[in-house]
């Protein structure tokens, strides 16, 4: 009999506990939380995680993500799914060797799964937190370079002027608004992940002003972004040289600007 069988009388009661403590999707975290743990004593130290608020996605030690099981931990922003549609539209404007550079990259799921969608892509990856790094080199495996620092500050300088597809999952949460995000988020994910500055912008405003530096000509930026923000968000883009144009899902409530750098170049048209 496997550990996770064994566990299987108590899924009712996972349920009820995760029930009790607010958990909307109760049954669905009760087979993770039975599946990861490989004893009882395990299995109730998972739920007592889960039920004080630690984001499920920590506990498991995985997030689902465009396909893929993307390693994510404590101290590690977890990737929503929205954010699937940012892969989405970067895969599609991309051929299969594209040059990619993921940054504010976190745990690397969005670089993972347009890497993954094209298979020959040359991929690079950067972030400021050293966890987030970490569990990118973890993900990425040793085929992609990560880099830790400041948004462009560490990447080498033979990358300026090779990059078709920019991808940033940028922080655009306003500092007003953080104490309104779910706990799961503000309480158990880097602020740095979240806090985009007075407007939510601030991030965004960075990465758009030195990307024309880094795209190759015809390469194009596409960041995540909010419906509310995108119309100051397109401005940023056409301030740094960038033709903007929008993409958005309803169905995920999903908002990303596209920002093409003039030029002829190897992205698909």
């Amino acid at each position: 009999m496997s550990a996770t069988s064994s566990l299987l009388p108590s899924l009712a009661s996972v349920v009820s506990r995760l029930r009790a403590a607010g958990c909307v999707f109760a049954e669905e975290e009760a087979e993770l939380l039975v599946e990861a743990a490989d004893s009882p004593s395990a299995l109730d130290v998972l739920v007592e995680r889960r039920v004080s608020g630690v984001p499920l996605e920590h506990v498991v030690g995985w997030a689902a993500f465009g396909g893929l099981r993307v390693a994510v931990g404590s101290g590690v922003f977890v990737p929503r799914r929205r954010t699937e549609f940012l892969v989405e539209q970067a895969v599609a404007t991309a051929r299969p060797d594209a040059v990619v550079l993921d940054l504010c990259c976190g745990s690397g799921a969005v670089g993972a799964a347009v890497a993954a969608a094209l298979g020959a892509a040359e991929l690079h990856a950067a972030d400021v937190e050293p966890a987030a790094v970490r569990y990118a080199r973890r993900n990425l495996g040793p085929a992609a370079r990560v880099y830790e620092g400041d948004l462009y500050a560490p990447l080498p300088a033979d990358l300026r002027g090779r990059v078709n597809v920019l991808v940033a999952n940028a922080p655009y949460v306003p500092t007003g608004e953080i104490a309104l995000l779910p706990p799961e988020a503000r309480d158990h994910e880097p602020l740095v992940t979240l806090d985009g500055g007075a407007d939510g912008l601030d991030v965004q405003r960075r990465v758009a002003a030195e990307a024309v530096r880094w795209l190759a000509p015809g390469g194009r930026l596409l960041m995540e972004t909010s419906e509310r923000q995108a119309v100051r968000s397109m401005a940023l883009f056409a301030a740094a040289g960038l033709i903007p144009r929008l993409a958005i899902c309803d169905e995920r409530d999903a908002t990303v600007v596209v920002g093409t750098r003039p030029g002829r170049g190897t992205g698909r048209p």
